[in-house]
């Protein structure tokens, strides 16, 4: 396995759209990376990049010790998997799964040895005469993975594996790769959209918007302390909800007012980081995720807790929870709730929350306010 880095990398096409900007990254020895974001944030492109698919406008690619943006694909020692698998339709299993073994020139020993190994690791080994026509959807991938396993290379890169696949499929799948990447102790970068799959697999995300690098961190850091508004709604299902408020002081006290709640105040940390921030003026954006806001009464000790008082619109059943949407005046606020919930809809709730689990953001920049 191998170190990957990337330094000061941009890539701007002939018509002048710059897919990524000024990328700096190190992905460890062993790393499991995922690259996360919307369509087009360009997480595809830098696969490319580092696969040497496409060339870097700038910058520097490096895998281990070598510099490898003039280094052609086949010799940077990688292994992509596609979301399209890009398997031999005329060839069986075990030709699809030795191809690049063939073309690279391994004895026929070594590669049958290779082919049966990987077989056995993913359970393709009683499929491995048959044709890619005859498999199923999990079949095809788990063929890919082995064709990319069998090279034993330094680094693999998987492009949106799994986008193609059922919902089930894809969660048995997920538990798939992770239990081979633990056996493998391989070196992955592996691009997604669906940011479930990211939480759920990465052992660090990098979350890109536009072709810039949001925040990269574990997907418990990003997810609990997001650097700005963007990061904020991506990662999480439902969304955080933002609420666009007033800063008001009275005495050594700081609140957010929105028409239509009563005032909340703020926690000492939180007044302290908003003064220290010259951005900050009479505006400001607060976030709280769904499964924060809660039904319960609060217990005796109310230091921290906060409560918001709305309408119900209607509620979501999802076997083991309630999806709640509820709103006031303009302002729409969906919350997780038990599934022993007696709340109706059409009627006016009470939801509280913890003071501390409120996201505190500047309103223009959308950056997180360090508190």
């Amino acid at each position: 396995m191998a170190r990957l880095s990337l330094q000061k990398i941009s890539k701007q096409y002939d018509d002048g759209t710059q897919a990524v900007s000024n990328i700096n990254l190190q992905v460890e020895d062993g790393e499991f990376l995922v690259l996360v974001g919307p369509s087009g944030c360009g997480k595809s492109t830098l696969l490319r990049l580092i696969a040497g698919l496409e060339s870097a406008t700038s910058g520097q690619i490096a895998i281990g010790e070598t510099i490898v943006n003039d280094v052609a694909p086949k010799d940077r020692d990688i292994a992509m998997v596609f979301q399209n698998y890009a398997l031999y339709p005329h060839m069986s299993v075990f030709d699809n799964m030795a191809f690049g073994l063939k073309m690279r020139k391994y004895d026929k020993g070594e590669i049958a040895n290779r082919v049966v190994e990987a077989a056995a690791t993913l359970g393709l080994r009683e499929i491995l005469h048959k044709k890619p026509r005859s498999l199923s959807g999990g079949q095809l991938q788990r063929v890919a993975l082995g064709r990319a396993i069998v090279r034993l290379p330094r680094l693999f890169l998987f492009d949106e594996p799994l986008s193609n696949l059922d919902a089930k499929l894809r969660l048995s799948m997920r538990t798939e790769l992770k239990k081979l990447h633990k056996k493998l102790q391989a070196t992955i970068v592996y691009v997604t959209h669906d940011q479930t799959e990211a939480m759920s697999m990465g052992s660090r995300l990098v979350v890109l918007s536009g072709g810039i690098i949001q925040q990269v961190g574990t997907p418990l850091e990003i997810y609990n302390n997001p650097a700005n508004i963007f990061v904020a709604d991506f990662l999480g299902s439902p969304a955080m909800n933002f609420i666009h408020c007033h800063l008001t002081a009275e005495n050594s006290e700081l609140f957010l007012e929105k028409e239509g709640f009563a005032p909340i105040r703020l926690s000492e940390k939180q007044r302290t980081a908003i003064n220290k921030n010259s951005a900050i003026k009479t505006s400001i954006i607060g976030g709280i995720r769904p499964e924060h806001l809660s039904e319960a009464a609060p217990p005796s000790d109310t230091t921290h807790q906060r409560k918001l008082s709305m309408q119900l619109d209607f509620l979501e059943p999802m076997g083991n929870e309630f999806i709640a949407a509820c709103h006031v005046e303009d302002c729409e606020i969906t919350a997780r709730l038990s599934a022993s919930s007696q709340l109706q809809p059409d009627q006016l709730c009470d939801l509280y929350f913890d003071i501390n689990q409120l996201k505190l953001f500047e309103p223009v920049s959308g950056a997180s306010i360090n508190c």
